[in-house]
């Protein structure tokens, strides 16, 4: 299992909303998550930022890559372009972080 680290920015009057949406997650999204070998996955916003830190456990860097090509993804990005930073194609402006320490 690779576990990957990475951040991402919701807008400060959408925390709220944001949470909401996530708060259950669309069941066909949860389910192509596990199907792509996604376990363990968390959301969690620093505050002060508005910054959110995202964790997953996945089984390969493939597979994980390979869920921005599903349309339930990509009708997720466009659920969520209005609360957060994205790209062009609505996916979430993100920036992968390196690991630097891990206590198993």
């Amino acid at each position: 299992m690779i576990r990957k680290a990475f951040k991402m920015k919701v807008y400060a009057d959408k925390i709220d909303e944001y949470t909401k949406r996530h708060n259950p997650i669309w069941p066909e999204l949860e389910e192509k998550l596990k199907e792509h070998g996604v376990e363990n996955y968390s959301i969690f916003l620093d505050s002060d930022t508005n910054s959110l830190f995202g964790y997953a456990e996945v089984e390969s860097e493939e597979k994980w890559r390979s869920i921005a090509g599903t349309a339930v993804c990509k009708k997720w990005w466009a659920y969520m372009t209005d609360l957060m930073e994205t790209n062009d194609d609505n996916s979430p402006v993100s920036k992968d972080l390196k690991s630097l320490f891990y206590m198993p």
